[in-house]
């Protein structure tokens, strides 16, 4: 694969590519990079059998090169053999089109496994070459799926620019919702709720004395040093718990927890509760430069509004006194739109290499599409906020 100035080869494992390019690769303008685009957290996925040939996520890593051949960008993709772990569902695309005489699997993915959380996938080093860069990267990517006589690539949980520059390269353009909360400059939690109805506001707080008084219940926040292996025994309890009931099995494996709790510390949040001396349920947040990430939660107790409190407003919380401006709480969930959670668009572009397929699958997302901003515009009209010019009623 070759589009000078540049030249693409395809990466089967993390390791092969230096830790210091691709996270130069991943920087923001800051310099800043994305916990998940951190090399560090794939090289865990990878090292502790998450991600990996035997569980449908082969390493097709594209690593963009130079004449002098300087790694100027990278993209994230995996040769699957199935759709498990991605978020954003195309289960039945792949069955109409095995039902008339295709194959489906393998497919390319370019995402961050198991990882609803929107970011940039299209990784390039800042410099003069960096749009080139990015857009050799797309059109490189869907050479690569046609060379590679996959049936379609899938750049899932991208961002507006590049679902713009991949839409203007043939990829067809998918939309979907999630619920984030938006910090408005709240000095704390409380101010947060005076932006809600009075109705919402006592809900919030009944649910909140409901999850920990007369229970027993503490709340500890842990990051860093305070990330044991204790802990994370601890924790992954209520993770296989949680995954056994969604997925069957959980996607991640115990050894994962133990390589970013070594690599990324100061970079994870568990909100962990602890009754009678043990830890009862946890939810595990990544912290990046300005966002809060909720990932997953678990218990092996169950107890009324714990769920809300662990997951959402201990975020909310978190989020405002450390100055963030928004929490993603992953994906799905209209329950959160009750507990100051807003609906937002989320993007991914895909490229179909059957004409047949393509097509239909073309018009569907056409479709797919205004049915997405309907509801995200009714789901908004239904948050708890008080409108503009309404009087702050008393609680």
């Amino acid at each position: 694969m070759s589009a000078p100035p540049f030249t693409i080869r395809i990466v089967s494992r993390l390791a092969e590519i230096p830790a210091a390019d691709w996270n130069a690769c991943a920087a923001d303008e800051t310099g800043a990079v994305d916990p998940f685009l951190d090399h560090a957290f794939f090289l865990s996925l990878e090292e502790s059998g998450s991600a990996v040939r035997a569980t449908g996520w082969l390493g097709h890593h594209l690593v963009l090169e130079d004449a002098a051949g300087r790694i100027q960008g990278v993209l994230p993709c995996y040769l699957k053999s199935h759709s498990r772990g991605e978020y954003v569902f195309d289960y039945g695309w792949a069955e109409a089109y095995e039902r008339a005489g295709g194959r489906y699997y393998p497919k390319l993915q370019a995402s961050v496994p198991f990882t609803p959380a929107t970011g940039r996938r299209l990784l390039a080093r800042p410099g003069p070459q960096q749009a080139l860069a990015r857009t050799a990267l797309a059109q490189g990517a869907a050479q690569v799926a046609l060379q590679r006589g996959v049936s379609s690539l899938h750049v899932t949980f991208c961002t507006r620019d590049e679902w713009e520059l991949m839409g203007a390269a043939g990829y067809l353009q998918r939309t979907d919702t999630q619920f984030h909360f938006e910090n408005a400059g709240y000095a704390d939690f409380d101010a947060f709720l005076t932006a809600l109805s009075s109705r919402k506001r006592k809900v919030i707080r009944r649910e909140r004395r409901a999850a920990l008084e007369g229970r027993g219940i503490t709340i500890r926040r842990l990051t860093g040093g305070a990330l044991t292996e204790a802990v994370w025994d601890a924790f992954f309890a209520f993770y296989t718990d949680t995954g056994s009931r969604k997925w069957g099995s959980p996607y991640l494996t115990r050894s994962f927890f133990s390589l970013i709790g070594a690599r990324m510390a100061d970079r994870i949040l568990l909100i962990m509760a602890e009754r009678e001396g043990r830890y009862i349920a946890g939810a595990i947040n990544f912290i990046g430069r300005d966002v809060l990430y909720g990932r997953h939660w678990g218990c092996i107790e169950d107890h009324p509004f714990l769920h809300f409190e662990v997951c959402y407003y201990q975020a909310i919380d978190y989020a405002i006194s450390a100055g963030l401006q928004r929490v993603e709480a992953g994906a799905q969930g209209e329950h959160k739109l009750a507990r100051g959670y807003r609906p937002v668009e989320t993007l991914s572009a895909h490229f179909i290499t059957d004409r047949g397929l393509r097509r239909a699958v073309g018009d569907y997302l056409e479709r797919e599409r205004r049915h997405v901003t309907e509801a995200i515009d009714e789901l908004d009209a239904l948050a708890p906020f008080r409108r503009p010019g309404a009087e702050n009623e008393p609680d």
